[in-house]
């Protein structure tokens, strides 16, 4: 395999490795759906989708997209227009460190995500 075959492998094992550990989020009270979306022009945002029993959707996202020559990284969490994790987004000239970002982001989206639910369902009662 050539250098930029062994780059596309890269980044498709880290969107499969990131999309999979948001796709395990789960809560026991909570509807989810994990989901992956091509941004254009060139880029992917994955995560799981909450829908909480009072209609609000909660998205717990990453994304990478080409922007100006680089890579920008993001992630974060949202319920409706509400951001309730921003992670900043990141500008990258190297795919190598913008991949290992996103599986930081990932990781960092993921991490408190029951907790977060819990509390927005508290909220509710």
């Amino acid at each position: 395999m050539d250098g930029e075959s062994l780059t596309a492998a890269g980044l498709l094992a880290a969107l499969s490795r990131v999309a999979g550990v948001l796709a395990e989020l789960r809560h026991p009270f909570v509807r989810s759906a994990p989901f992956s979306y091509v941004v254009p022009p060139a880029g992917v945002r994955v995560g799981t989708l909450f829908t909480l029993p009072d209609g609000r959707e909660v998205s717990f996202e990453v994304s990478i997209a080409v922007v100006d020559g680089g890579f920008q990284v993001e992630g974060g969490v949202t319920a409706e227009s509400d951001v309730l994790l921003g992670l900043p987004v990141k500008r990258l000239p190297d795919i190598e460190v913008a991949l290992a970002v996103l599986d930081d982001y990932a990781g960092d989206v993921a991490a408190g995500a029951g907790r977060l639910i819990d509390r927005l369902l508290d909220a509710i009662v």
